[in-house]
């Protein structure tokens, strides 16, 4: 796990507007820089980065966050990996569990990975050239449709027929990062007395593969006529392991947020003939089944994704696989759906027969994953005998129990609940559900009310100025934060949370204080998330002004307290010595509080 004071102090070091500035054009505008959101359509700017606030935020669509949350957003990375990708840019080291290693072993772990992206991007960049020369392998590709805009976005290169042509480009052959890079295969005994190199790909199509960030991390080849395999991947390296990979994935993530959705196809010339045609929002799994680090790759890139697999028996097969990798994300905010071709096409053949129109019928046809599963966990059995119907759901069990509790975990219950002859409380004891939607507090109605609360807009304001100002929280003690929450537990328990985590941060940790904060509490959602928009989108306050607005928020919400002890003593008819004593000292309590905020309004 990365310590915060790395995070906080990479967050210092870090302009945010030259992060956004390599991928968005800014203009100055005030105190502030302007551009084209990329997370939206838009014709007038109304994303804004602040230099000050180390943030960003876009009036249109709400999008907001650090350099580390454009990253991610913007180029589907993880966590870790956007945490690396701005540390490289300013000469950081994060620290990890592998910092545990000796220096010199350190130093030669990163020596090798640098080995071996550089030997990648010299593969790629001959396989390219080689494609320029090679009559047949260019009719091969015109023969497919392609134009050679396309062969140029993807970086479609060809690789001779010859047993070592790398030779040309890496004057050591024999060099052990060939072999570890996958670009070269050595066989022959441990003696090295019979040992051969040769190339692995040879008289192939190449597909190169990009990471996140554009750097070629594998290859695929395709044979243009007879042969097997018809596709041949690069073996997993340090670089490339195909099951955390999609191809097109990188050259897809901005006709994914033009059209809103990715359609996730089975192989490379799926993605590079429906680029051809105008579906540039798609992407491919690399021979492999779709998995969890797939799901959630896509899901950084939209909140709607459509599976595209043939309509034979394997394709039903590599549907079933990508439904269960999909149902721990299945929320009610999200879109999963699974497109079916005939069993003879895949998506490159249909739309080259039947069309643009035709295809785009399907992928709106396409079927969402509650008719998927329903359709699995039923498919051959007899709902009209009681063994059918227990065997339904034997079989819908672990699918269910997958699911996050949600509204749509709910409605899939009911139907099986109907279909089965049970009740949805009956299916949700049966299948262990660990917190039963149905029968939640969500679910219930809400108590008559006897009583208005009182507003809590104090408690918001306080939230504002405590995200705005991370280090004000060294001003909220314990008994203000408790009288804070009084009034409203829910915002109560939102503020602790607040104060907790800016009490984490630096005091001197300056403008990427409400940076950090916002990266500690990124992902809350809900009110939280909207107030952190909020104050990203208003101009930047004064420590000390802000100081004393959090000073006259605590007096406030303690005169309200000790006024409502003081009437519930008066209406008690102040029996005893104690209670008048009490009321004498809240009396003198409110004066000196009320003379402290004259004292402010006069300042």
């Amino acid at each position: 796990m990365i310590p915060q004071s790395f995070i906080q102090d990479l967050l210092n070091r870090v302009d945010i507007v030259d992060v956004v500035g390599r991928y968005v054009q800014l203009k100055k505008g005030g105190a502030n820089f302007m551009g084209l959101c990329p997370f939206h359509n838009e014709k007038s700017p109304s994303f804004t980065v602040s230099p000050t606030k180390q943030f960003y935020h876009c009036f249109g669509c709400g999008a907001h966050g650090t350099a580390i949350g454009f990253l991610m957003e913007f180029s589907g990375m993880g966590f870790v990996e956007a945490v690396k990708d701005l540390a490289q840019n300013v000469g950081m080291t994060v620290p990890e569990q592998e910092d545990r290693l000796p220096p010199a072993q350190r130093a030669e772990l990163q020596s090798k990975s640098l080995a071996l992206s550089e030997a990648m991007t010299e593969a790629c960049n001959y396989y390219r050239q080689q494609l320029r020369g090679a009559r047949h392998a260019i009719d091969y590709l015109k023969g497919r449709g392609l134009t050679g805009e396309v062969a140029a976005r993807f970086w479609i290169g060809y690789a001779p027929d010859g047993w070592d042509g790398l030779r040309s480009v890496f004057p050591d052959y024999e060099a052990e990062v060939l072999v570890e890079a996958g670009l070269v295969i050595e066989k022959g005994d441990d003696e090295g007395a019979s040992r051969k190199r040769y190339d692995r790909f040879r008289d192939r199509i190449m597909f190169p593969i990009r990471n996140a960030k554009g750097q070629v991390i594998g290859f695929g080849g395709r044979v243009m006529g007879a042969g097997e395999p018809k596709y041949l991947n690069s073996p997993e390296t340090p670089l490339f392991q195909k099951g955390n990979e999609l191809y097109g994935l990188f050259e897809a993530r901005q006709a994914i947020r033009d059209k809103g959705y990715v359609l996730v196809t089975e192989g490379y010339m799926d993605v590079v003939a429906l680029a051809q045609f105008g579906f540039a929002q798609a992407v491919a799994t690399l021979g492999t089944a779709c998995t969890a680090v797939h799901v959630q790759k896509l899901l950084r890139q939209t909140d709607h994704v459509i599976f595209s697999f043939d309509g034979d028996a394997a394709g039903r097969r590599a549907a079933r696989r990508a439904l269960d990798a999909c149902l721990p994300h299945a929320t009610d905010n999200r879109s999963l759906k699974f497109l079916f071709l005939p069993s003879e096409h895949d998506p490159d053949s249909y739309i080259r027969e039947y069309g643009n129109e035709a295809f785009e019928r399907m992928v709106h046809e396409a079927t969402p994953l509650s008719q998927f599963l329903i359709a699995q966990v039923t498919e051959g059995q007899d709902l009209g005998t009681a063994e059918g119907r227990a065997r339904v759901q034997f079989d819908a069990k672990p699918l269910l129990q997958a699911m996050p509790p949600s509204a749509l975990r709910l409605q899939l219950l009911r139907q099986l609940a109907q279909l089965t002859d049970s009740t949805v409380q009956e299916l949700e004891t049966l299948f262990e559900l660990a917190k039963p939607v149905s029968n939640s507090k969500l679910m219930k109605f809400a108590p008559p009310a006897v009583r208005r609360k009182p507003p809590v807009e104090l408690e918001r304001k306080v939230l504002r100025l405590l995200i705005a100002h991370p280090a004000l929280a060294a001003d909220l003690d314990e008994r203000a934060l408790s009288l804070l929450g009084q009034t409203a537990p829910d915002r109560g328990q939102m503020l602790r949370a607040v104060a907790d985590a800016a009490r984490g941060i630096a005091p001197d940790a300056g403008a990427a204080g409400f940076a950090m904060l916002s990266e500690i509490l990124r992902d809350q959602g809900g009110e939280l998330d909207r107030l952190i928009a909020d104050v990203a989108a208003e101009s930047s306050s004064e420590p000390e002004l802000a100081r004393r607005e959090l000073a006259g928020a605590v007096r406030q919400t303690t005169m309200k307290s000790l006024r409502a002890e003081q009437d519930q003593l008066a209406a008690a008819g102040l029996p005893d010595e104690p209670a008048r004593q009490r009321y004498r000292e809240i009396a003198a309590e409110l004066d000196r509080l009320r003379a402290a905020a004259d004292r402010d309004i006069a300042s």
